[in-house]
């Protein structure tokens, strides 16, 4: 049995944020950290006050994470970036509501008092003597302390106070891993019992001393369980200051996720009745788990989405998955225009089973057109209310042109771009995925079958084009960043560009059928680029879903990403381990590494033949590097050891926080089946003859910071987790078992009654085949039997955690 944990994170927008440039406007970007850990930064978007960002992220956390931070900042090219605000959500205030926190919220001020981090090892002892109570408090170390000084470390000392006494250790000079072992001594003074606290704090030469945090303990702790081990900082106690808005408010999206995992017999019931129910009648199945899911799934349907279509990809069923959700929203459609157009279960599905399994068949189609918009940031424009002619002029240095003249070359610019699009789109059929195309394949004739008649011809065509061009090619057009195409947002003009190619993407999808109506006439002048593709489009959709085969290609899935392919590849600067030797060179080289679930390779360039590479399997640690190190940001190591138990660090500069973020996230979940991982490690270096962090002269020295492991980013080639995925499935269900019960189970008592004979039964039933009743109030018993055991299942494993009753056996 498991614990899982994980954050899903949004970061919308911001609004009336305050002006940090002398433009008026500020470069705001948002860091987001759990426990002072950065998880990850948004894309800064340039000059504006109300950003929008739409950046979403699953992290995986250990279990004791205390708080969630969102900092904002404005982006300078020259000094320190500008800090504008920050919000702290506690793991109480997140856990509250199990929907989790969708709301906008005020930007505070950060205080750097209240900007403390890490934890310190403490052990208390009270003893009595002739002369009274004496209380021993032995300062041992501490770890993971803020930076206070320039040079991303501190000069720390505890101070301690018991009643009216205090005391202080010496200070640790520029260290953020301070080791004292010193005794402090203080006896007590007549009055009422005290507290005991001790601080930290930053010595400083000139000027007040900064405060790095504190921890407190009462009296009855003192006496009945004094403190002996490690304990987190926490700041002064104050009130939390609301800014009232006058340093803006970002609008953010939270939910945390934690279970327990059972072991894998336990879910098979229930996978059983999942597999079993695809392979039924779905337009006559009311009372399988999948259609009381369509009933429940409202506040997290694609967070269930996604955890289905992995979970019958693993099975070997995700076609049948998919084709049973679609025969259901089929015959449940009356207006062909009106099809796949909701958020349902079965659209979210399509949805983000395209997104796990034809993610880089996206970037190949798209990332080359996509990477010149970037690079070229030519200006185009068909909206006269939106034509900027000055800046046109600025730009030719030949007078202010007409808004003709802007929108012919803007047209052409359009079609240069939306050309190759078509191309690659349309030429794309072989590299599309198997699974993909025999998707679509049942999805057409589903709909053929249930809208044959001749003024409904093109709706087979506009099914599988609503999924493939409206949500998978455009949104991809219009945010990239978010399909993981660039590493940034565009900036306004360049969004402009995407939002262009994006609508014309989307009328294509449409396949015309919305040309010359609403609002958006002017773009008329691309109309007969548009219409000529749609044909070369209705061609590419036929051929798409010409493909033999009836079941899932190469059957039941063991991951997203076979364990050979490459998950992550790109430059980075690398430096070995330091030698021990009087003279040791200090650089960093830059090569070009692959990453794959079996080795991390690299070369002096991606084109290069001769490769040196690592096994995963003897990765023990994956962790950050403090910048004093190497003098370097976004520095990460990589510990591995060799057949003779030797350990070895190999330091990778990335250029961003981002892509370090990515890199660790990713070598973590490639050696997370590893054994042996490290349990600490030192986020600094062994240089001149000491450790950079804790300044030990051993090199062998236990670690001083505790290791990373569980804190990953989730994204689309996450491991399937079929335990995981069927949990939360359970949890769902349970969302809907009265409805179930009170639909099914208690509607069969009226039903044996004399009303029920002369047909005024309930009204759910009505009109049904007293068979088809029998087969659903059976599968609804066999659900509701499985949700108990599963019920039983985990209270016996809570009361196991406890110390109570061990598990029993499944029952047969």
């Amino acid at each position: 049995m498991a614990k899982s944990s994980s954050l899903n994170v949004r970061v919308v927008e911001g609004r009336a944020l305050p002006a940090k440039d002398v433009s008026g406007s500020s470069d705001p970007y948002c860091i987001v950290k759990v426990d002072d850990e950065v998880v990850a930064r948004t894309a800064t978007v340039w000059r504006s006050l109300s950003p929008f960002w739409g950046e979403e992220y699953t992290v995986h956390l250990p279990l004791d994470f205390h708080h969630l931070a969102f900092y904002v900042l404005d982006e300078d090219t020259v000094g320190h970036d500008d800090v504008i605000g920050k919000i702290s959500l506690s793991r109480e205030a997140i856990a509250a509501d199990p929907r989790g926190i969708d709301s906008w919220i005020n930007l505070s001020r950060v205080d750097p008092d209240a900007e403390v981090q890490g934890e310190i090892c403490l052990a208390v002892r009270m003893l009595e003597d002739a002369r009274g109570c004496c209380l021993h408090c032995h300062v041992l170390k501490a770890r993971d302390l803020a930076p206070r000084d320039i040079s991303g470390t501190s000069d720390p000392f505890a101070r301690v106070f018991w009643g009216s006494q205090s005391l202080e250790t010496s200070t640790i000079k520029k260290t953020r891993f301070p080791h004292w072992d010193e005794v402090l001594e203080l006896r007590e003074v007549p009055g009422a019992p005290s507290s005991l606290r001790v601080e930290l704090w930053d010595w400083d030469m000139v000027g007040k001393n900064d405060f790095l945090g504190m921890v407190e303990f009462p009296p009855k702790v003192l006496q009945q369980n004094p403190p002996n081990g490690w304990f987190r900082l926490l700041p002064f106690p104050r009130a939390e200051e609301d800014s009232g808005g006058n340093l803006g408010a970002l609008r953010l999206k939270v939910r945390l996720v934690e279970d327990r995992v059972l072991p894998s017999k336990y879910y098979q019931p229930l996978v059983q009745l999942l597999m079993e129910s695809v392979l039924g009648l779905p337009e006559e199945d009311d009372a399988s788990p999948l259609a009381v899911l369509e009933l429940t799934s409202g506040d997290c349907r694609q967070d269930l989405a996604t955890k289905l279509v992995k979970l019958f990809l693993g099975q070997g069923l995700a076609g049948p998955f998919l084709d049973y959700l679609t025969r259901r929203e089929v015959a449940r459609t009356t207006d062909p225009n009106t099809l796949f157009r909701s958020n349902s279960l079965a659209s979210k599905s399509m949805e983000q089973f395209m997104k796990l399994v034809g993610m880089p068949y996206l970037h190949e189609v798209l990332k080359p057109v996509v990477n010149r918009v970037f690079e070229e940031k030519k200006y185009m424009e068909l909206d006269p209310c939106k034509m900027d002619l000055g800046r046109t002029r600025r730009i030719s240095f030949k007078g202010t042109p007409s808004e003709e003249h802007v929108r012919e070359a803007s047209l052409g610019l359009l079609t240069g771009y939306l050309g190759p699009i078509v191309d690659a789109i349309v030429g794309s059929v072989g590299r599309c995925p198997p699974a993909v195309r025999l998707a679509f394949k049942r999805l057409r004739q589903r709909v053929e079958e249930r809208f044959p008649q001749v003024e409904h011809k093109d709706v087979k065509y506009l099914a599988i084009s609503g999924f493939l061009f409206l949500r998978f090619f455009a949104p991809a057009i219009l945010t990239p960043k978010l399909f993981d195409l660039r590493d940034q947002h565009a900036d306004p003009q360049t969004s402009r560009s995407l939002l262009l190619l994006a609508k014309a993407v989307q009328s294509i999808g449409n396949l015309g059928q919305q040309l010359g109506q609403g609002k958006e006439l002017w773009m008329a002048p691309l109309h007969p680029f548009l219409l000529q593709s749609i044909s070369r489009v209705k061609d590419f959709l036929d051929q798409l879903v010409d493909v033999a085969g009836e079941e899932e290609a190469g059957g039941p899935a063991r991951a997203l990403v076979p364990s050979s392919v490459t998950v992550r590849e790109g430059y980075l600067l690398k430096r070995k381990e330091e030698p021990a030797s009087l003279t040791t060179r200090f650089a960093f080289k830059k090569r070009y590494f692959w990453l794959s679930g079996e080795t991390l390779s690299y070369a002096k360039s991606p084109e290069c033949q001769i490769r040196s590479s690592t096994s995963v399997s003897y990765i023990r640690a994956v962790e950050r590097v403090d910048e004093g190190a190497f003098q370097l940001p976004h520095v990460m190591q990589v510990v591995t050891q060799d057949d003779a138990g030797t350990l070895h660090t190999t330091y990778l500069q990335c250029k961003n926080v981002n892509e370090l973020n990515q890199w660790l996230s990713a070598l973590r979940k490639a050696s997370a089946p590893n054994p042996d991982k490290l349990a600490s490690c030192h986020p600094g270096a062994f240089r001149s003859a000491r450790w950079t962090c804790c300044l030990q002269a051993d090199r062998s020295a236990a670690g001083c910071s505790r290791t990373h492991f569980a804190v990953t980013l989730g994204d689309w080639s996450d491991p399937l987790d079929p335990d995981a995925e069927t949990q939360m499935v359970y949890r769902q269900l349970l969302l809907g078992r009265d409805q179930l019960r009170m639909k099914f189970l208690e509607d069969s008592s009226m039903d044996s009654s004399p009303e029920a004979d002369s047909g005024e039964g309930s009204s759910t039933t009505e009109g049904a085949c007293p068979d088809a009743l029998a087969r659903q109030r059976e599968a609804a018993a066999r659900l509701l039997e499985v949700l108990a055991d599963l019920d039983r299942a985990h209270e016996e494993f809570r009361q196991q955690e406890q110390g109570k009753v061990a598990p029993n056996p499944l029952r047969p």
